[in-house]
């Protein structure tokens, strides 16, 4: 309430987006709120429309709505309006095509993203995501493992490299990625699932967080198998 006096006094679209982005971070517990995140993020559009960063939040917020079509209309126009001035703004992007399925499209996206931020590892594996539903195990398990240089424990990457792994029949390779995926898995903490989910309600972080361990397992049981399989043939 007293955002929104302070905003009928002193209109201000920098401080309508200030208030937007408080009401919009899963490390906010207390305030998070995406119905008011977006009121702001509104806010901030209409009064000044040539804002560099409010339909990049508007894209996020309609993707986490589940609805993509809007979410992508809005990046696009993002990306058209600014060009490269937000980078993220192709990860996102890259996000959205993946979720409707359009994964040769998202693939290109993340490439242009991770040309400004090489070694963020979400997007690494983001985008290792969107090569192996392409079909494209092999490139997926290359652009994974040089980030075992910076992230050698990260679970998220041990996952998808050892689905990659799998996928290439490299069975050893990828039982040793999923065990040590496994192994990692173990101490995630709540704080480090909020800082790579940073739009996510955090109510749900101890879904996330136990979603992640399933897949993990039931990855490790397929690949065990596989392997105990060859091992008999």
């Amino acid at each position: 309430m007293e955002e929104r006096v302070m905003m009928l006094s002193v209109p201000s679209s920098a401080r309508a987006f200030q208030y937007g982005q408080r009401h919009f971070s899963s490390r906010n517990e207390t305030l998070y709120d995406i119905e008011t995140a977006e009121y702001f993020f509104r806010e901030a559009d209409k009064l000044d429309p040539m804002h560099p960063q409010v339909l990049h939040e508007l894209a996020r917020l309609a993707f986490l709505r589940g609805d993509f079509g809007v979410a992508l209309s809005r990046i696009n126009a993002q990306i058209q309006t600014h060009g490269d001035a937000l980078p993220n703004s192709y990860y996102v992007r890259g996000l959205i095509l993946g979720y409707m399925g359009r994964y040769e499209e998202a693939a290109r996206d993340y490439e242009a993203y991770l040309e400004s931020d090489p070694h963020n590892w979400a997007a690494v594996n983001d985008y290792a995501w969107v090569l192996l539903k392409a079909g494209r195990a092999e490139e997926a398990l290359a652009a994974i493992e040089p980030e075992f240089a910076y992230w050698p424990d990260n679970p998220w990457l041990l996952n998808s490299a050892a689905i990659a792994a799998y996928e290439l029949g490299e069975h050893e390779k990828a039982q040793e990625y999923i065990e040590r995926a496994t192994e990692h898995v173990q101490t995630l903490t709540r704080r480090e699932w909020l800082v790579v989910y940073p739009g996510n309600d955090p109510r749900i972080a101890g879904d996330g967080i136990a979603a992640l361990k399933k897949s993990i397992l039931n990855n490790m049981h397929t690949i065990t198998s596989a392997r105990d399989d060859s091992a008999v043939q």
